[in-house]
């Protein structure tokens, strides 16, 4: 939360707001009759998923608030980070994530409380990686952008970064991706 100084006339208008996508870790396809909603992760899931929490517990990256895919593999994802990132983040389960288009994670973003400065959004490919690209625009690191276009593998991590009051700004273009984190570059 953004405290201003008593009689400070800074508006939020400097507010920054930054955006953590983990494409949920590997999944298993070890029973084909199980639809896909329900699929669990795959053991080089329950692997990775750690992983990357370790990183964000590194680099100081906790979310306020984390808007979670219910489709089980992301659910197991979010509860395999949250075991070592710790905190009290808002969590929020929601099934319209499920395989959801950029145009509908936009949306879910959009309505992250104001009062929170770091959410993470845990949901599926294709819309993650093209939710990646379309919110990147100038500014973005250029080393970021290169593996974005080779891939986004399951349990890889972005951060994009808004200069915008409001998550309700958030919006194609208006982003600058930082860092895109693969689980393979941490061990």
């Amino acid at each position: 939360m953004i405290k201003l100084a008593a009689g400070s006339d800074l508006a939020l208008e400097n507010a920054m707001r930054t955006l953590l996508l983990l494409r949920h870790a590997k999944s298993s396809w070890e029973d084909p009759g199980l639809d896909d909603f329900d699929r669990p992760l795959a053991p080089r899931g329950r692997a990775a998923a750690p992983i990357m929490a370790a990183y964000l517990k590194k680099k100081k990256l906790r979310p306020d608030v984390v808007l979670c895919s219910s489709a089980c593999r992301a659910v197991q994802t979010w509860e395999l980070v949250s075991k070592v990132l710790g905190g009290d983040a808002d969590v929020r389960y929601l099934r319209s994530l499920y395989l959801a288009p950029p145009s509908r994670l936009i949306g879910a973003v959009r309505r992250v409380p104001d009062a929170a400065s770091r959410a993470m959004l845990i949901a599926h490919n294709p819309g993650m990686e093209h939710l990646a690209a379309v919110l990147s625009g100038t500014g973005s690191k250029r080393k970021a952008l290169d593996k974005l276009y080779i891939k986004y593998p399951t349990a890889a991590l972005a951060q994009i970064e808004f200069d915008v009051p409001s998550w309700n700004e958030v919006d194609r273009g208006a982003g600058r991706l930082t860092r895109l984190i693969w689980p393979k570059d941490l061990g």
